[in-house]
């Protein structure tokens, strides 16, 4: 009697398994690896909020005082200057041209933009209210993508508009940045997001978080 060795049949070739090889982490590391990648996350999120409010905190307090960057020395809103004349009154193309020309240093615009620009800084650095700073940036933004009016090749005099994108500027990118802050509730971290969610005033109107 001849015993027989059982025969495998395959190819051969064999594709490692990459399931079967891989070390099955601790619940503890898991834990570890969502936390960090969590802080990471929100580290990088809390880092662009500040920044962009600094943005808008920076514009209102260069136009306020005047500290002879974008605003003269001496041009300051509290030195009689209209934080408004200078851009508005220059616009040179859009659809809206001539409204502009018609806003241009007026006091409700010159209240509106100052308000604006720094309710919008102080939300964006404290983390709170982000969903209201949001939906006045976007509105501010898309005023000033108009005034600047990006599709136009020309000006109205027939001059060069020197556009570099028909569609995106800076005014868009801004907006959208300012939208996604507040739908990743942004102020929860390294601001007060959390505790201004806790106020019942905010509890009650969601819109507001």
């Amino acid at each position: 009697m001849s015993v027989h060795q059982p025969t495998h049949r395959g190819s051969g070739f064999h594709l490692p398994s990459f399931r079967g090889n891989r070390a099955v982490p601790a619940p503890g590391e898991a834990v570890s690896a969502v936390a960090g990648t969590f802080t990471a996350r929100a580290g990088v999120l809390a880092s662009v909020r500040v920044l962009m409010g600094f943005v808008f905190l920076w514009a209102f307090l260069d136009k306020t005082f005047g500290f002879g960057y974008a605003t003269a020395s001496g041009k300051g809103w509290i030195d009689g200057g209209s934080p408004t004349e200078g851009f508005l009154g220059h616009v040179a193309v859009g659809p809206m041209e001539s409204t502009f020309h018609a806003w241009a240093g007026a006091a409700w615009a010159d209240w509106l933009f100052m308000l604006g620009l720094l309710g919008i800084g102080l939300a964006l650095t404290a983390g709170v209210a982000l969903r209201l700073a949001a939906l006045a940036g976007t509105v501010m933004m898309a005023l000033m993508w108009v005034a600047e009016w990006p599709p136009a090749k020309h000006l109205s005099d027939g001059s060069a508009s020197m556009s570099t994108n028909p569609f995106v500027d800076y005014h868009l990118i801004y907006a959208v940045v300012l939208i996604a802050l507040a739908a990743v509730s942004a102020g929860d971290a390294l601001g007060l997001g959390r505790l201004w969610a806790r106020l019942p005033l905010v509890r009650d109107h969601r819109w507001l978080r």
